[in-house]
């Protein structure tokens, strides 16, 4: 047991669970008024139903031995996970309850992620079974697989953070959510603006102050790989920040604050599976890169019909995927006992790296699908259209985000006027 360990362990836990919130409030201001708090709700929900499911099953069938596909239940109910650094799948030198713990905040961020495609019309009674199930079906066994000893892991992927088992893991979903779940009645067809910019960015700063821990506490000591994570983590976001500015003035002429915040996610997604493997400088030519492909897949989604709300499919989905491919470009072993990367000097990884992904996507994806079937059997998937018309808020919780003059809420008035909270930016173009 090292005190060291266990007081960063404490914060990073802490760190990765205010991530939560954070999304909240990210997703939260990018909605229209009259469905803030829901789109925020879709968030606080997963506090409490997926850490449930994480403590009595989730935990055990993700992280036990087991076999090459799944875990086995002899953590279940927590049975053994106590305040020993023993009994956990991999070495520790803190309590085996906070690594319980701190593994848990990563599988109730990653089903909130999901939300930001399906904002506006899913029924929420729906949703919350949905993330409920997802929790333990999809995400518990991809976890296992990457991080439980599976047979990615045997296979020698790499994802230092997440890339892999969070974000493309909740990007395939959300992909297909939006698909089963339907568009937005009006989608298309009105000016559909986020009704709250300020929160949006307050959101973006929280989840890159929350990434830290993300990150750094994947190193699961206090020492210098928690460092290097921590570096990576602040550099990658800031090269994409850069990159994205320039493409923003270079199509629009405005540098805009909503196409800010998504860069600042996108560059945190794409460092997530490579922040303790690659040097600073890698970071920085990292979330350069990830910038291009992210901004143009936000750009030519809003030219579909494809109602992905919140461009779950473009920040995570893609930032995840570059991010995942380019571990396996600039890993150094000199960092941390990976191959000493020349430029594409290990093609072989790159090729390993791009399996995970695809079974990332496939595995999500068709037991998404499945789910999202099964429930619409017992229950409707979304609201109706006089409820989306209303607004979810109202219909689904009863409640208010602001109190409404004239029918619409001052901002959303002042936006439909064109005031400054209208945002000039491809990542938001329908919304």
């Amino acid at each position: 047991m090292n005190q060291a360990d266990t007081a960063w362990m404490l914060i990073a836990t802490a760190l990765v669970l205010l991530m939560t919130p954070a999304l909240a409030f990210f997703y939260g201001g990018l909605v229209r008024s009259k469905n803030a708090l829901n789109a925020m709700m879709m968030s606080f929900i997963s506090l409490g139903f997926v850490s449930v499911l994480w403590a009595v099953v989730g935990y055990s069938l993700a992280l036990t031995p087991g076999n090459n596909w799944i875990g086995d239940l002899s953590l279940a109910g927590l049975n053994g996970v106590g305040l020993a650094e023993s009994g956990a799948i991999v070495a520790l030198t803190f309590p085996h309850a906070l690594y319980m713990a701190f593994q848990g905040t990563f599988c109730i961020i990653t089903a909130a992620l999901i939300s930001g495609a399906i904002v506006e019309r899913m029924n929420f009674k729906a949703y919350m079974l949905f993330i409920s199930l997802w929790s333990v079906v999809v995400y518990a066994p991809l976890a296992h697989w990457v991080w439980g000893g599976g047979w990615l892991a045997d296979m020698g992927a790499w994802d230092f953070a997440g890339g892999t088992v969070v974000h493309i893991n909740a990007a395939a979903a959300a992909f297909v959510a939006a698909i089963v779940v339907g568009k937005r009645s009006d989608y298309g067809s009105t000016s559909i603006l986020p009704h709250n910019v300020p929160t949006v960015l307050l959101g973006a700063g929280l989840l890159w102050f929350g990434w830290f821990g993300f990150n750094a506490g994947s190193a699961l000591v206090a020492g210098p790989v928690a460092a290097l994570a921590f570096v990576t983590t602040m550099l990658a976001p800031a090269a994409t920040l850069v990159v994205w500015t320039f493409l923003d003035m270079a199509r629009s002429g405005k540098p805009t604050a909503v196409g800010c915040a998504t860069a600042i996610v996108v560059g945190l997604v794409a460092v997530t599976p490579a922040a303790g493997f690659i040097s600073p400088m890698n970071a920085l030519f990292l979330g350069a890169i990830a910038a291009v492909p992210s901004y143009f897949a936000l750009v030519m989604r809003a030219k579909t019909s494809l109602d992905d709300s919140l461009d779950v499919v473009a920040a995570h989905g893609v930032g995840g995927t570059v991010g995942a491919l380019l571990t396996g470009v600039f890993a150094d072993k000199s960092l941390n006992g990976i191959f000493d990367g020349a430029l594409f000097g290990n093609p072989a990884q790159v090729g390993i790296q791009g399996m995970a992904v695809v079974t990332a996507i496939v595995y999500s994806g068709l037991a998404s699908f499945v789910l999202l079937k099964l429930i619409g059997l017992v229950m409707p998937l979304r609201a109706s259209r006089a409820d989306e018309m209303t607004g979810l808020d109202i219909t689904e919780h009863g409640e208010e985000a602001y109190v409404q003059v004239g029918g619409a809420s001052p901002v959303e008035s002042g936006a439909a006027a064109g005031s400054p909270t209208r945002a000039f930016t491809p990542a938001r173009a329908d919304i």
